[in-house]
């Protein structure tokens, strides 16, 4: 069926669209829909993933098309742009505090991390109970977007979504 949707619902309904790899963050929340468009009844998505070879991004696009069809928006079309690379400033404030409170650290700043280049590490907060008597236990945590993490003072592990 084809017909012209306000942008506004189209963008409702991408709040709906979970990430496969973090649930309670909608591909709104992660920053990677970069726009939508509608033209002669087609509407298209544009994204960008989080790491250029994220493999979360194939079924982003499912999800985005299936979710967008349900509400009777077809034809869909998905566009993954690379360039310029996404970055965690992107994120909504939402998203941040959603991390958060699922036990993730979020981003602290906006930035790559380049605790190579200087020897102060950086602080990150705990999520499960705010201490910032952390150390970094590997570069990589549970996927290659975040780092794995221990609070020294809960003693509990915890992702932490890195800033690029």
């Amino acid at each position: 069926m084809t017909k012209t949707v306000e942008k506004s619902k189209i963008w409702d309904i991408l709040e709906s669209v979970s990430d496969p790899e973090i649930p309670v963050l909608s591909v709104v929340d992660l920053g990677i829909i970069r726009d939508v468009q509608e033209e002669d009844g087609l509407t298209e998505i544009v994204i960008t993933p989080t790491y250029s070879g994220c493999p979360a991004m194939n079924m982003i696009e499912v999800n985005i098309k299936a979710a967008l069809q349900e509400a009777g928006i077809d034809p869909v079309k998905v566009t993954t742009v690379l360039s310029p690379a996404w970055t965690t400033s992107w994120m909504s404030e939402a998203g941040k505090r959603k991390l958060k409170e699922y036990g993730i650290a979020p981003p602290v700043e906006d930035s790559t991390d380049k605790n190579q280049l200087f020897p102060s590490q950086k602080v990150i907060p705990c999520p499960h109970c705010g201490s910032e008597n952390t150390v970094m236990v590997s570069q990589f945590g549970s996927t290659a977007c975040k780092s794995l993490y221990k609070c020294k003072d809960c003693l509990e592990p915890f992702d932490y979504f890195k800033c690029h």
